[in-house]
């Protein structure tokens, strides 16, 4: 955590918050859908329509595929994330999506691999890696989160993503467990 410490403000939340550490997900397949369910939608929009999806349904590939268009939408998902959520169902069913199944596989590959999956991007596949997977040197720019903080922080362009990629470099090999220090800094 050497790199983190040496910034002086990660440092400081360090210091506010505590340790932080990246630990995989205990249901791959869950916490898959945790990422469908937050693209795109505010943090409070997000959880609701996760507690209502989970309180719902049992979160399983074969409970996602087998449950009703209808249903998934009253709980607050959109078609298109129904959509998304099939697809990754259907993937769960077809590979094997799992730690140990990824586990030989770069993070590049990994990213590679789960973008097939329609309505799978970047952000969801380093979401993956970083929540699922529990990998530790990964920073998802692309995540609307880190770019503020990273403005707010650092003074860098919030559009400028390429500095943002360029001064995480400094955190490496933990670009995982800054990148939760920069959510902290924005919640």
């Amino acid at each position: 955590m050497d790199p983190i410490r040496n910034d002086e403000r990660l440092a400081e939340l360090v210091a506010e918050h505590g340790e932080l550490a990246v630990e995989p997900a205990e249901d791959e397949f869950e916490r898959f859908v945790v990422s469908i369910v937050n693209q795109q939608l505010s943090t409070q929009s997000a959880a609701a329509i996760r507690e209502r999806l989970f309180d719902r349904f049992e979160v399983t590939p074969a409970a996602m595929l087998a449950a009703d268009e209808d249903a998934l939408r009253d709980v607050g998902l959109s078609s298109q994330k129904v959509s998304y959520v099939r697809n990754v169902a259907e993937a769960f069913q077809t590979d094997d999506l799992t730690r140990d199944g990824m586990a030989h596989l770069s993070d590049a590959d990994v990213v590679a691999r789960l973008t097939e999956i329609r309505g799978v991007g970047d952000w969801t596949a380093k979401m993956y890696l970083i929540f699922v997977l529990g990998r530790e040197d990964v920073f998802p720019v692309e995540d609307l989160g880190i770019r503020k903080a990273m403005a707010e922080l650092y003074g860098i362009d919030a559009d400028d993503r390429s500095a943002m990629v360029e001064r995480a470099e400094a955190w490496r090999p933990y670009r995982s467990i800054a990148s939760r220090y920069l959510w902290r800094a924005v919640d």
